[in-house]
């Protein structure tokens, strides 16, 4: 395998918390229903464009009403990742092996690419990735495969050289379905029963198996 597409959240990132608080702060001052932490937990992996209306589904948002949301989520957000976004255990050791050995690095995210790279500096990991995508770049979220392929497209990479890395279901089905192969790791939102159906390549339990495959 040459081609590592990582996931960020739940993935290379503990910022579980963090989406947690932020995400519970912006409803509570939009008067929504509060949604749990194993609620916003399960949607993490998908864009707030999307998981919001679904932890809201009896509410009839304006356009405007939801982009304020949305931007309350991103206020809240920005004010505690900095305490609480870490790096999972052996994810720097493994970015840093990796590149030694010559493999290309990529992170295909739900967040918006100003955050996702705004978190990458802040965790000092940045420059260990050729590129990353966000989800304000592509024109179908997760777990649709736009943003794989848009790195396969522009890099002229080999479907069968690439790998998806992620902790969520809707990772692994981007990955399915733009043609690479696929790997869940059991450290982040989604466990190990829940990934196993999607049938991935590979299962992880460790940052340090990724350089064994």
């Amino acid at each position: 395998m040459q081609e590592y597409i990582f996931d960020f959240d739940g993935t290379l990132a503990d910022s579980g918390k963090t989406g947690i608080l932020a995400t519970q702060e912006a409803f509570k001052d939009f008067s929504l229903p509060i949604p749990t932490s194993e609620t916003v937990n399960y949607y993490m992996g998908i864009p707030i464009e999307v998981s919001f209306k679904k932890m809201a589904p009896h509410h009839s948002f304006s356009q405007q009403e939801f982009e304020d949301l949305m931007e309350c989520f991103r206020m809240y957000y920005k004010k505690n990742e900095l305490t609480n976004v870490t790096l999972f255990h052996g994810i720097l050791t493994t970015l840093k092996t990796l590149v030694q050995q010559s493999k290309s690095l990529y992170v295909v995210s739900s967040k918006n690419s100003i955050a996702l790279l705004r978190n990458l500096e802040n965790l000092k990991i940045a420059n260990y990735f050729t590129d990353i995508v966000g989800s304000d770049q592509v024109h179908h979220f997760k777990p649709a495969p736009d943003g794989v392929l848009s790195l396969i497209k522009k890099y002229r990479l080999d479907p069968n050289d690439c790998i998806m890395i992620g902790d969520a279901i809707f990772d692994l089905q981007m990955g399915k379905a733009a043609g690479v192969h696929t790997c869940g790791v059991t450290w982040g939102a989604h466990d190990a029963q829940n990934l196993m159906k999607e049938k991935p390549d590979f299962l992880l339990n460790t940052a340090e198996e990724l350089l064994s495959i």
